[in-house]
């Protein structure tokens, strides 16, 4: 499956979030959806990425914006780092990396000279129809949030 191309509709996909929740792209049409991967639950920058979302969370739903969290941490672990922020939107977990892949996230990454494969932080903003508007790859944390609000805003 080839990643998703800015202006075209995004493949359909089915995944397992917080709170029980089965998310389904095709189910969330007519709404605006964040789609923001992350590279691991109750890091620092993990956490004021999620923190920015979750502080311009009622400006986004004013817009008809859902957001979602992914990384390929535990359903359990989610549910902690979601109830610990008081994240108002839902965490999908990705532990064997379909999503991520059809996202095309996962970068060979280094770490202390260490080589390993991770999530490069990367957000996706689909619109109503479900066509991607907006991709954003090789995060930088600070003020991502509001740049995204800033798309979601040029849509309406």
């Amino acid at each position: 499956m080839s990643a998703p191309r800015l202006n075209r509709v995004v493949a359909d996909f089915k995944a397992v979030a917080t709170r029980g929740m089965t998310v389904h792209l095709q189910g969330l049409r007519g709404q605006n959806v964040v789609i923001y991967f992350y590279p691991k639950d109750s890091t620092p920058g993990c956490t004021t990425e999620g923190q920015d979302f979750r502080d311009l969370y009622a400006k986004f739903r004013r817009r008809k914006t859902v957001i979602l969290g992914v990384s390929r941490d535990s359903l359990a672990a989610h549910e902690k780092f979601r109830e610990k922020q008081s994240f108002p939107f839902d965490l999908i977990s990705d532990a064997d990396e379909k999503l991520c892949r059809q996202f095309n996230v996962i970068r060979e990454k280094t770490l202390y000279g260490r080589k390993f494969m991770g999530i490069e932080r990367s957000t996706f903003l689909i619109d109503a129809s479900g066509k991607l508007r907006n991709e954003w790859r090789k995060v930088k944390v600070k003020n991502h949030a509001a740049q995204v609000y800033d798309a979601v805003k040029a849509l309406n």
